[in-house]
Formats: C-alpha cells, structure tokens, sequence
C-alpha cells in the first residue's frame, strides 16, 4: 500500500474516531437531559398530587417520606427522601418545564436551586451553558 493511501485511511480512522466520541457525547447528554426532566416531572408530581398545590411543609414532608419509603427499597437512593425534595425544590426553581436547558446536567441543577434570587441563578445558567457549548 503506497503512503497516500495510509494517509487516506488515517485520515478516514480519524474523521470516524471523532464521529463516534461525539455520537457518545450526545448519548450521555441526552439521557442526562432525560434524568432531569425525570427529577421535574416527579417534582411537580409531588407538588401537586401531594401538596395540593400549596405549601404545606408538615404534610409534604411526611408524604415525601412515605414515597421514598416505597421507591427507594426498589429503585435505589436515587429516589430517597434527600432526593425527592430536591426534585421538589427544582421544580419550585423553575416551574416551566421551557425554562430547564438541556446543556445542564442533574449536578448543576442542584447548585443552581440553590440560589435564591432569579437574576443571579439566570446568570449562573447563561454562564453554565456558554461552557457547555
């Protein structure tokens, strides 16, 4: 085989390595996406199946100890009480399921609930998204 063609296949092993790594990297962000909008969805769900759809601190936690109670012995601690109410607290954070970016991860939704003030969680979030791009 002359050295043009090594070239072309190196270049074409290449061009196919690089296809692969970012097939993978969509894969992981979109079932990353999907474990966050799994975390809204069961937020909201308890939110408004278990709260009412208002806060009732008593009563909420005592139904998020029960839920817990029930998924975590099956689905692990991803579904423990801890977990749970942060899915709660997110879905407090951003009401709009429109409003959660796909760019971010589980991890970085739990910094940013953290934040208080909205105008200061936005910037995080533009800032969290520019580094993802």
């Amino acid at each position: 085989m002359s050295n043009k063609n090594i070239e072309k296949i190196q270049t074409l092993a290449q061009d196919i390595r690089q296809l692969i790594h970012s097939a993978r990297d969509r894969a992981i962000r979109s079932v990353d996406f999907e474990r966050v909008l799994l975390y809204w969805n069961i937020g909201k769900r308890i939110f408004e199946e278990e709260q009412g759809g208002k806060e009732r601190a008593d009563y909420g936690k005592q139904a998020i100890k029960e839920l817990a109670g029930d998924l975590e012995p099956v689905y692990g601690s991803g579904y423990s009480y801890r977990q749970l109410y942060l899915c709660l607290q997110f879905f407090g954070a951003f009401p709009i399921v429109n409003a959660v970016r796909s760019q971010l991860n589980w991890t970085q939704y739990k910094l940013l609930i953290r934040i208080d003030n909205e105008d200061k969680r936005e910037f995080y979030i533009s800032e969290s998204v520019k580094k993802c791009m």
